[in-house]
């Protein structure tokens, strides 16, 4: 790698931009910093900017604009507000790469933005390409603009690939801790309280990904974005479950070969590889130790009692808008239990009865996909406060 890259971070004050930044200071002649948007944290934001002095920042938050304007204008750094600026700010920032980290949905504009704009793209928001993989991909195509996973799994297929090119895949294998509730049946998860569900037991994240984590949906929707990410049909995407989290996903080639990435579950180093590929760049990252590990294990996921694997693979069968469908009904429903609204097993069930009701449509342009989003959100919003699930 030569020369400083310039980074922009959407989404810098959540789990994977404050580890980002993390990976950016401990190579300063590396990598410098653009661009950095926030939803609410504003103090976060402040913090961050003083410290590595982008050009500008984006609080989605308007009310908090002046808060942080006055913080940071004395430091010659732009402040823009509303989350409609987050995707004006990507487009014209000067930044070379484009760290999406945003939650959910969110990611969608801000990161086909980027791509119009030519920036390269570090990917970390894996409903980009389950809401819109379809047209992410060709529209990345069309931009010659190549999308790096940050996801372990994904970025763990795509170092497999490397140095691969003209090898048939005969199928890629994603790795699933299983969760907190891992060989629980249906009586049990019943009875799941929000702080049971949101203790993992290999890794830290936030909120949302950490509940579906515990209800498998990340691993179906880490499903639907392998095959945009990486062009293989479902038949050719499986799962299984490996509760010590050390290999991070597999590649099987026609010759049945099997490649694996290993390494201790951190975050820092799938995301320090999406900025600096080509090149490995040295690292202080804690390194595994076999001896450590006597012993590796895999099961099959349980798709009756944890249906919402089962969900997202029906989703990609059918393609169309059904996979922005369950993503958005997956957003409210786990925020529905994070408020304690509704109980664990509601979670898959409020997505199912929307894929059920919400129209389908074959061959979704944009300006569906924002549509079903919508409307998806509306109706299982209101399933939940009704209590229709």
């Amino acid at each position: 790698m030569t020369g400083i890259k310039r980074i922009a971070i959407l989404g810098s004050t959540g789990s994977i931009g404050t580890q980002a930044l993390e990976v950016i200071q401990q190579h300063p002649g590396r990598f410098s910093v653009e661009l950095l948007t926030a939803q609410h944290n504003a103090d976060l934001l402040i913090g961050q900017a003083a410290a590595f002095r982008p050009r500008e920042v984006v609080i989605g938050n308007k009310q908090l604009c002046p808060k942080v304007t006055d913080a940071l204008s004395p430091l010659g750094i732009r402040v823009y507000s509303g989350e409609e600026a987050i995707a004006q700010a990507v487009g014209q920032s000067e930044a070379d790469t484009v760290l999406t980290a945003l939650v959910g949905y969110s990611g969608l504009l801000p990161t086909l933005e980027a791509i119009r704009a030519g920036k390269q793209i570090a990917l970390a928001n894996k409903e980009t390409m389950v809401v819109a993989g379809g047209l992410v991909s060709d529209l990345a195509a069309q931009k010659k603009v190549s999308i790096y996973p940050v996801d372990s799994e994904h970025s763990a297929i795509f170092q497999c690939l490397t140095g691969e090119e003209g090898n048939p895949v005969e199928k890629i294998i994603l790795t699933a801790s299983g969760g907190p509730f891992r060989g629980r049946d249906s009586d049990f998860l019943a009875t799941v309280t929000k702080a049971q569900a949101l203790k993992h037991p290999n890794w830290s994240m936030g909120a949302k990904i950490t509940i579906d984590s515990a209800t498998l949906m990340n691993k179906g929707l880490e499903v639907i974005e392998a095959r945009w990410l990486f062009g293989l049909p479902a038949a050719q995407i499986d799962v299984i479950v490996h509760p010590q989290s050390i290999i991070h996903s597999m590649v099987q080639f026609r010759d049945g070969s099997i490649k694996a990435q290993l390494g201790l579950p951190d975050m820092r180093l799938p995301i320090q590889y999406a900025l600096s590929f080509p090149e490995r760049l040295e690292s202080v990252f804690p390194r595994f130790d076999f001896a450590n590990f006597p012993s590796f294990t895999f099961e099959k996921p349980d798709t009756e009692t944890f249906q919402c694997l089962a969900l997202a693979y029906r989703a990609l069968e059918k393609g169309g808008n059904i996979p922005c469908i369950i993503n958005a009904a997956n957003e409210v429903a786990v925020d529905a239990f994070l408020r304690e609204q509704i109980s664990f097993p509601e979670i898959p069930r409020l997505i199912e009865k929307s894929m059920e009701q919400i129209a389908f449509i074959e061959n979704p342009t944009l300006q569906d996909y924002v549509d079903t989003d919508r409307e998806t959100r509306a109706f299982t919003s209101e399933s939940v406060s009704k209590r229709i699930c």
